[in-house]
């Protein structure tokens, strides 16, 4: 970080991924909500199902800021009902990605504009315009990146592997088929030039940080970034409060613990949000050259979001103080 003098107005990018990931990206949202919120996201769990492009995560970053995500799974629309997958499991066909009648009209939709010609960039900003939400939701690249996990059983499609496998096989690898042809959008690196702030958020740091930082070109814009680059890690207590990040980190030889998250984002980050129970890792972390900051970071509840926000901005603008902003 190369000090940027302060505005009044913060320019916040946030690059998320999945059901903690969104969480954060919508307390950003409630915390600053007149400031301008750039939300990147991973596309590299998209994958083509009837026929149809889903994106498992930009769908949920853009249900969870537009309020209508389900509270109970964090993923999906909130009262939905499955009667077209029902119907399509009598007719023989497999069900085991749940899709509801609702959210399939966003499949449909987004695969329709594509077919046309549109930017999956483009697809994005008009569905998430439709449902009236302010910040700007950009996929992390717009040619198709798909995350391959290699396992004891052969090399899977992530979805075979999250959602279809129950995520029970153990990770050996992983592989970004098509990032050497990604590059950084328009509208992302546009954000990045003018952010007050990147945060990372607690999002599984292999599979939906990883793919984004892997866009060629992505984490030399990171290193260069003029505004603090801080993360909040997604293990507490040595264990990934949701889905397999900790089985990933173990498996892959990677430290199970806040340590082992700032040691992936090293080469970049200049702060680190860590939970208050892993408060003794905080002098590991900091000899390492990377700040840490303490807190409650578990979100139970809308108010918990925008307080984990609130601590996460103060101490990037504590981190601007610092460099002599």
């Amino acid at each position: 970080m190369a000090g940027a003098a302060r505005t009044t107005e913060e320019h916040i990018v946030a690059l998320a991924g999945g059901v903690g990931g969104a969480k954060l990206a919508h307390g950003l949202a409630l915390a600053r909500p007149d400031d301008p919120l750039t939300v990147v996201v991973n596309t590299a769990d998209d994958f083509t199902l009837f026929g149809l492009h889903i994106s498992p995560d930009l769908d949920t970053v853009m249900y969870t800021l537009g309020g209508i995500a389900n509270p109970a799974t964090g993923w999906g629309i909130a009262g939905d009902t499955a009667a077209a997958l029902e119907m399509i499991g009598r007719y023989g066909g497999e069900t085991w990605f749940w899709l509801g009648d609702r959210d399939l009209a966003t499949h449909i939709l987004r695969t329709e504009r594509l077919r046309a010609g549109d930017t999956l960039t483009a697809v994005t900003a008009r569905l998430a315009a439709a449902l009236g939400i302010r910040a700007a939701i950009l996929p992390m690249c717009d040619e198709p990146v798909a995350t391959r996990v290699e396992t004891p059983a052969g090399e899977l499609a992530f979805q075979d592997y999250f959602v279809r496998r129950r995520q029970a096989d153990e990770v050996r690898g992983i592989r970004l088929q098509g990032i050497e042809a990604a590059s950084v959008p328009p509208g992302v690196a546009a954000a990045l030039a003018r952010a007050t702030v990147v945060v990372l958020c607690p999002s599984n740091p292999i599979v939906s940080i990883g793919p984004i930082l892997a866009v060629p070109g992505f984490r030399e814009r990171l290193r260069a970034v003029d505004a603090p680059v801080v993360a909040v890690s997604p293990i507490v207590g040595g264990a990934a409060l949701k889905g397999p990040a900790d089985r990933m980190l173990a498996s892959l030889g990677h430290e199970v613990s806040a340590v082992g998250v700032a040691r992936l984002y090293q080469d970049f980050l200049d702060g680190i949000v860590i939970d208050q129970v892993d408060a003794s890792l905080a002098s590991r972390i900091e000899a390492m050259g990377i700040a840490v900051h303490v807190t409650d970071t578990v979100m139970r509840d809308e108010a918990g979001r925008r307080a984990l926000a609130d601590e996460t901005l103060a101490f990037a603008a504590r981190l601007r103080t610092q460099v002599g902003a």
